[in-house]
């Protein structure tokens, strides 16, 4: 089961980047990081189950994507689409 979550984590986390800086979408790319972080926090729940350490040391990914998330929304703020 882990490795489906991961795999799914792993399909969420390139397409955000192809979305936000091949496609030059942010606002797609905004709507797709909430699945992103889903899979991350169904990873971290996963992993609990098999290792509390290694469910404990994705927390460094999860904050980073929530950052990037809040970088995203600042971006389509300060570039209203026209």
């Amino acid at each position: 089961m882990v490795v489906v979550l991961t795999g799914i984590n792993l399909v969420f986390n390139m397409l955000w980047s192809v979305l936000f800086f091949a496609m030059k979408k942010p606002l797609w790319a905004m709507v797709e990081v909430s699945g992103l972080w889903l899979s991350i926090a169904a990873m971290m729940v996963g992993f609990y189950s098999i290792d509390t350490l290694s469910a404990l040391l994705l927390i460094p990914y999860i904050a980073w994507v929530s950052v990037a998330a809040l970088l995203n929304l600042s971006i389509i703020r300060l570039n209203p689409a026209g």
